[in-house]
């Protein structure tokens, strides 16, 4: 095992040195019958750890695909189904979630059948992002007909490519509630650094397509390149992405994810499901269902509760255990130099307040974000995480560089401007420092500029 995993780095390493695609063809066909989806995904995470570096690995996603297209079992049984254009050599993104190539073919399959049980549980996130692959596929061919459509004017194929946009939906889901969850929780690195830093390259050539002016046949090209992308994406996630996270996360981590999901718009479907088990709190024993508890001490019913309710109940638990086991409830005083208010009038405010806020402690972990509708969308699986895995890889090095600079105080503010949905957007990254100067977190604050612009400047063109 050991030498064939030695054998499939060397062929990446070389095609990634600029070795014709062929030539190193010719070696892999006389060395491997057959190659396994777990060996490829090994081998290519065994590359990033020796330091190549992720971006490489990023730019050889598309190339080494070729290189493998149809000598995985499992991408011939796909194959046999529906011709897909690319090939398995992606899954060596996701890494042996174990480290064992001797089981990694068993688990893999396992977990392939994993996903297409959770794929029939409507609201599940597989079954969500199943069905949205298929309709974006669906839409990949819709629009690639029409690029060929002799028939459309130049204005109407661009037309018709715009209606791919919301691609973009899916792919946040993913970068908010899967690769973050793989990496940060599980190690897997490999999807958060390769298979995101891909989709960002597809949205970005999306949103360039659907403004630049550009001659017909150099458009249609590239917007010929960004759908095949597409394609193989669809691959890679069915393939490779869900039965890796169908592998590692729990039922719980599930359901908070398929709460999460509800804060997304669908991407090309019906409006997102709701999963009735994680909708719904888990059943009761019966002897503590009998138990009546005391009206004083009693905690919310559960089910009255949302999402961020349970959040400030455990909060609340985690403070009282703080405090020798005295009972916090929103009433709670909080007491500051300046005045003083409740818990509950706390949350209140922090809500009411036109931003979108994020604090971030000095060990870098997510500590808090203020609720309701938000541009910028923050899972509350993100809480208690480092900060540095809810960035896709392209911005985690800037990310890094400001919070240090903050860190040791030669910097104390980033703005930065932005246009998202139509709208302009200011995010402002403040260093926040106690009264004696010490580092204590980063907040970040999302303010609309649009009433800004409009009054400074006039309505926008």
């Amino acid at each position: 095992m050991e030498d064939r995993d030695a054998k499939l780095q060397d062929y990446i390493r070389r095609l990634g040195e600029g070795e014709d695609l062929e030539s190193v063809r010719k070696d892999f066909v006389e060395n491997f019958k057959d190659v396994d989806a777990s060996e490829i995904m090994k081998a290519e995470q065994d590359l990033m750890k020796s330091g190549m570096p992720y971006q490489q690995v990023q730019k050889l996603c598309d190339v080494h695909s070729a290189l493998f297209h149809g000598a995985t079992k499992q991408e011939r049984i796909a194959n046999a189904e529906k011709a897909v254009s690319q090939s398995l050599a992606a899954q060596a993104q996701q890494g042996n979630v174990n480290g064992n190539a001797v089981n990694g073919k068993d688990m893999h399959r396992k977990a392939e059948n994993k996903v297409s049980m959770l794929a029939l549980i409507a609201g599940h996130p597989v079954n969500i992002f199943v069905k949205e692959n298929r309709a974006i596929g669906e839409k990949i061919k819709e629009v690639r007909e029409a690029l060929w459509d002799s028939s459309l004017s130049f204005e109407e194929k661009k037309n018709k490519f715009e209606e791919i946009r919301p691609v973009s939906i899916h792919y946040a889901k993913k970068g908010d509630l899967l690769y973050p969850q793989l990496d940060s929780r599980y190690g897997i690195s490999g999807p958060a650094k390769v298979m995101w830093g891909v989709d960002d390259e597809i949205r970005d050539e999306v949103g360039a397509l659907c403004k630049k002016e550009l001659p017909e046949e150099e458009w249609t090209e590239r917007a010929g390149k960004v759908l095949q992308r597409m394609e193989e994406m669809i691959y890679k996630e069915q393939n490779i992405l869900l039965p890796i996270c169908a592998q590692n996360f729990t039922e719980d981590e599930w359901k908070q994810m398929a709460r999460d999901i509800q804060d997304y718009e669908p991407c090309l479907t019906e409006r997102i499901p709701i999963w009735r088990e994680a909708a719904e709190p888990a059943e009761k024993p019966a002897e503590e269902k009998m138990a009546p508890a005391a009206a004083e001490d009693a905690a919310p019913a559960q089910e009255n509760l949302s999402d961020v309710d349970r959040a400030m109940e455990a909060l609340k638990a985690a403070l009282q255990a703080q405090k020798g086991g005295s009972k916090v409830s929103d009433d709670e005083e909080i007491v500051l130099p300046t005045g003083h208010f409740t818990v509950y009038q706390l949350r209140a405010m922090l809500n009411t307040i036109p931003l979108e806020i994020s604090f971030v402690d000095d060990h870098d972990i997510n500590r808090y974000f203020n609720e309701g509708p938000k541009v910028f969308k923050r899972p509350l699986a993100a809480l208690d995480r480092e900060v540095y895995y809810c960035h896709p890889p392209k911005v985690e090095a800037m990310v890094r560089t400001i919070i240090s600079q903050f860190r040791a105080g030669t910097k104390k503010s980033v703005e930065v401007w932005t246009e998202k949905q139509g709208h302009t957007f200011l995010v402002r990254y403040m260093a926040v420092y106690d009264d004696k100067g010490k580092f204590v977190g980063t907040m970040e604050c999302v303010e609309n500029m649009d009433k800004a612009r409009e009054h400074f400047q006039g309505p926008k063109a």
